[in-house]
């Protein structure tokens, strides 16, 4: 299992004989880059960081954005290196073997499809809100929200008064899916007009809100210390930063469309870099003027965010007319409502109801491309690899993709999926940074049309980061990840290892002629074998 070594070679050599349509440039990529990553973080996610950090959050925002900053690097690396589908399982498979290349792809499939469920949810409560604001109109309570889970036992236990099924998210997820079906140059063209719908709105946001920045709103600067109270996880500074890496997901699907791109070796590391750069500005800006605008009026210090208690008090100062910021399910819509912008406000609100299909898009880009390399390499059914003969697309596994999705996002509630969500992306990371480093000792003569900068000291801050960050997650969000780990084994033993192309010496086929069976590898010179 560990000696599955596909090399970089076999991997060009699959790319060209089952590829996807290349069309997309610098600015498309640095768009979807930015699409996918502003979105529900900025503007969800504020709120809970401003409870676990205070105006602290400025520094989560830095130390969140540094680690995806060096992540970052070594991704672009890679990505040159290596411009086909797969970002870092394909990478892995590389470098670190099959066994290794699976859980890397298995742990990249959490982190997509809890994050296009959470995001598909909180826009479907953004959605009928603006829908009553405008309107009056309202969906019954059981077709505007799912029901509420809680463990009975050992067996789960579905509480339908809060709702049966949420029939908004339902919408959204199988629009987004259509789109993604019908091609990518359509998705591109549509998450553009969404970029710049929320890069104006975050913009209106922060020219009225920096003017007014008072300075005692910032002190105690760290009301729960950098990394929370004793015998308390996920608080603080670190623990605000490990949550509002949320914010940053996204960046690494600009990698996972290297082979629909022309020229990978120059346009990847653009779109990477500037997309990450564009977003990290706006989101340090934002934090600076919601804070500095209304103070960061936290709860009872080390309370976490969701929590029991935590909504009781909410709802005892939302019945006072006092609702805080960080008991805001729109903090930057509140924010601007609270300083006498309500019109500003409402418009906030709107784009984020255009806002966030676009990050869901690319949550669920991400993870096709993810499902379609590994099918390619046979360790899933290698129908969900089909290509559309119109549309240049995965369009089985993205019919797939998309059901599931909608099925999640219909029946189960936001609650912390953000955090289960990073610490999949976590772990992607994590392996990424290492397998830069692997192969800069293993082919150190191998063309690589980017460098990562300073690679020994890179590459070492990218894994501690992602270590860092994963440890203040909150404790239940750091078990998903080994639970989720052994469910991926037992599929991959199942299914996977038997089935693999790898294992089995075989070789991909054209895809102009699926019937003729996947081929023996030829010898190479010598009468070795390709890995």
């Amino acid at each position: 299992m560990l000696g599955r070594v596909k090399s970089l070679d076999a991997i060009m050599a699959t790319a060209e004989k089952k590829s996807l349509h290349r069309s997309l440039g610098p600015v498309q990529l640095t768009l979807l880059g930015v699409g996918a990553v502003i979105g529900t973080g900025i503007f969800v996610l504020t709120a809970a960081a401003a409870q676990k950090a205070g105006p602290g959050m400025v520094w989560s925002f830095v130390i969140a954005g540094f680690v995806c900053a060096v992540a970052a690097l070594c991704y672009s690396e890679l990505a040159s290196m290596v411009p086909v589908s797969g970002s870092a399982y394909t990478y892995s498979y590389a470098v670190m073997g099959e066994l290794i290349a699976w859980t890397v792809g298995w742990a990249l499939i959490l982190e997509y499809a809890v994050a296009a469920s959470a995001v598909s949810v909180g826009w479907s409560g953004y959605f009928m809100g603006l829908v009553k604001s405008w309107t009056g109109f309202e969906l019954p309570t059981a077709l505007a929200a799912g029901p509420t889970w809680s463990m009975n036992g050992w067996l789960p236990h579905a509480d339908f008064s809060t709702g049966v099924i949420n029939v908004p998210a339902i919408v959204v997820a199988l629009s987004v899916t259509w789109l993604l079906m019908i091609g990518t140059r359509e998705s591109a063209v549509f998450n553009a007009v969404l970029v710049a719908i929320k890069v104006t709105a975050l913009t209106m946001f922060i020219a009225l809100t920096l003017p007014i920045l008072e300075r005692e709103h910032f002190a105690p600067f760290t009301p729960n210390g950098w990394f929370g109270p004793a015998g308390t996880t996920g608080m603080g500074v670190v623990g605000a930063a490990a949550s509002i890496f949320f914010a940053y997901v996204g960046f690494d699907a600009v990698s996972t469309a290297a082979e629909e791109t022309k020229n990978p070796q120059r346009n990847v590391p653009i779109g990477l870099i500037g997309s990450l750069g564009i977003c990290t500005v706006f989101y340090l800006l934002v934090a600076a003027g919601a804070i500095g605008a209304i103070g960061s009026q936290p709860t009872a210090l080390g309370i976490a965010p969701g929590s029991a208690e935590f909504n009781q008090q909410c709802a005892a100062l939302a019945a006072q007319g006092k609702e805080p910021l960080v008991c805001s399910r729109e903090a930057l819509a509140h924010v601007l409502r609270a300083i006498n912008y309500t019109w500003a406000g409402d418009l906030i609100g709107l784009a984020a109801n255009l806002a966030l299909p676009s990050v869901i898009l690319m949550m669920m880009y991400g993870q096709t491309r993810i499902f379609f390399v590994m099918a390619r390499d046979g360790l899933l059914p290698e129908k969900l690899a089909t290509v559309h003969t119109k549309w240049k697309t995965p369009h089985v596994v993205t019919l797939i993709t998309g059901i599931a999705v909608a099925i999640a996002a219909a029946l189960l509630p936001v609650g912390q999926l953000a955090d289960i969500s990073n610490s999949g992306t976590l772990f992607a990371f994590f392996m990424v940074a290492m397998a830069v480093m692997m192969l800069r000792l293993r082919d150190p003569h191998r063309v690589r049309p980017f460098r990562t900068p300073l690679i020994w000291i890179v590459g070492p801050i990218a894994t501690a980061g992602c270590v860092l960050l994963y440890w203040n997650l909150p404790y239940d969000a750091k078990l998903v990840l080994p639970i989720w780990g052994a469910l991926g084994l037992l599929v991959y033993f199942l299914y996977g290892y038997r089935k693999s192309h790898v294992g089995r010496g075989l070789v991909e086929v054209h895809e102009d002629d699926p019937e003729t069976p996947p081929q023996p590898v030829p010898p190479m010179p010598g009468g070795t074998q390709l890995d």
